[in-house]
């Protein structure tokens, strides 16, 4: 297995879990919040698709461009707002992050090993070394997301997914 091969299967599991735990969410329910201060699923999906590929394009990744005017619905400012209308529909935020995960994984493929070994920007060093860390944090963004979509799940008894 490569490093390649890790980073496409840790983006592929949280991939996988995601969808699994929206599947049967409808519009209204991406906009519940289980309890104040936590953010509902719709600005958590449009925030990790908007996050996506602006990491990548922080590293030189020639990411496809999101709709317009979608990183500014998800920001930090736009994470209190319950209005659904200031807000992608489930069926733009898939087809968005759908765009943008086949962007991502394409450039993985493309990427050599010494590519994935440079550093990153300054601005990421934090949570991520080296372009390769990067493309990983992909993955684990999501993971560090998706426990936050479960108490909305419950709420509207939606079944254990996973």
């Amino acid at each position: 297995m490569t490093g390649k091969d890790v980073i496409k299967n840790t983006i592929g599991n949280a991939h996988e879990i995601l969808t699994a735990y929206v599947g049967d969410l409808t519009d209204a329910d991406l906009m519940v919040r289980p309890v104040a201060g936590v953010n509902h699923v719709n600005w958590q999906l449009g925030h990790l698709i908007a996050a996506e590929n602006q990491m990548l394009s922080g590293v030189g990744v020639a990411m496809p461009k999101l709709p317009d005017g979608f990183s500014e619905a998800y920001t930090k400012e736009t994470s209190t707002c319950d209005d659904p209308t200031k807000f992608h529909n489930k069926q733009e935020l898939l087809a968005a992050m759908t765009v943008q995960r086949e962007g991502t994984l394409a450039a993985l493929e493309a990427a050599s090993d010494d590519e994935l070994d440079k550093p990153s920007p300054e601005s990421v060093q934090a949570y991520a070394k080296t372009v390769g860390e990067v493309f990983n944090m992909i993955g684990v963004h999501i993971l560090m997301h998706l426990g936050q979509f479960v108490p909305v799940r419950r709420l509207q008894n939606r079944p254990v997914t996973i």
